[in-house]
């Protein structure tokens, strides 16, 4: 099993040398991860792929189904982190594995009291991130999984050997910016904020009217968690109003979120946006420190970015898709032109 494990490690690595179809070796780990647990922990972790629960996604400290890590044995817990990896790039890996750190922060921050300590402890926890397997795993099947908890919300859908959807894909951080303690000056999302702020910034007078949205920034990101979202109006500044460099920072931003994704599925969504319209909106502060929120808006897809709570030193982030997350318009499409067929 440990020799198994190390071939397997060595096949996540992102080299193209020794680059495996994302797809297979999703359901290669996800397998794997099965063949671990006991009867209690599948009745946990293993859904119907139709359950609805595949689409009750968040992104808040409240109680999940799934397997959560903290009821997992050691190698149960590697294999969750490997099956993380099989959709990650080594920076969305890092950011991902660095915000569940953060709940031990988060800890140490509120648990001051010792009065409080334990209830603290209960609700910031980094072991509190829960996996959940849809549908069976396999190069010919149609399944899923996901990987949830505190400002983090990963969600895969795959058929047939091909990875239709990777998201909703989200990730937040409270601290955004970490001020006390060993720590100190860690921003997991801080290149997500600078970039948004670099391109406002950057704008002229008029461009900036334009892309003002709103004076204050949403107190929340405005498609929240919702399970299925309809493009927003289009408001803000559209790409054709930039200048080149501006127009590149905008391409910079959104490399950033699909820079998360493991590198083939991160080109595979931007060979799918690419060429098409994409408007840049602004609301809020242009300082730092004060709340402020950005999008990123194509026919299809959206960022959004929203850093309000805290005094604004607690951002979220989401990559979505209007027409696909869970896989879902892509799949219905499947499968009425599959009854067409017969």
């Amino acid at each position: 099993m440990i020799r198994h494990l190390t071939a397997l490690a060595i096949g996540l690595l992102p080299l193209s040398s020794i680059a495996h179809d994302s797809a297979s070796q999703m359901a290669q780990v996800a397998n794997l991860l099965i063949s671990t647990l006991e009867p209690g922990q599948k009745a946990k972790a293993l859904f119907e792929f139709a359950d609805a629960e595949r689409i009750n996604w968040h992104f808040i400290p409240r109680e999940r189904k799934g397997l959560p890590f903290k009821e997992m044995t050691p190698q149960q817990e590697l294999l969750a982190h490997a099956l993380m990896s099989t959709g990650l790039s080594t920076q969305g890996g890092t950011k991902a594995v660095t915000i569940m750190s953060l709940e031990e922060v988060l800890y140490q921050i509120e648990g001051a009291d010792p009065a409080k300590r334990s209830a603290v402890r209960e609700k910031r926890d980094p072991q509190k991130y829960f996996v959940s397997i849809f549908g069976t795993p396999s190069e010919k099947a149609t399944w899923g999984w996901r990987i949830e908890g505190h400002h983090l919300s990963l969600n895969f859908t795959i058929k047939e050997g091909r990875v239709l959807r990777a998201t909703p894909a989200f990730m937040g951080t409270n601290p955004g910016e970490v001020r006390q303690g060993n720590l100190t000056g860690l921003r997991v999302l801080g290149r997500e904020e600078d970039l948004g702020r670099e391109l406002a910034t950057s704008l002229s007078e008029e461009q900036l009217r334009a892309a003002t949205v709103a004076t204050v920034a949403p107190k929340e990101m405005l498609t929240a968690a919702e399970p299925r979202v309809n493009p927003l109006k289009p408001d803000g500044l559209s790409d054709r109003q930039l200048e080149p460099a501006q127009r590149a920072k905008l391409l910079e931003i959104l490399r950033e979120y699909t820079g998360r994704l493991r590198p083939e599925l991160a080109q595979e969504v931007e060979r799918s946006i690419e060429n098409k319209p994409l408007h840049f909106g602004w609301a809020g502060s242009l300082k730092r420190g004060e709340a402020h929120y950005y999008r990123v808006q194509g026919p299809d897809f959206l960022i959004e970015y929203d850093n309000v709570q805290n005094e604004a030193n607690h951002p979220h982030s989401v990559l979505r898709f209007f027409d696909g997350d869970f896989g879902r318009d892509i799949l219905a499409d499947h499968h009425r032109s599959e009854h067409q067929g017969k």
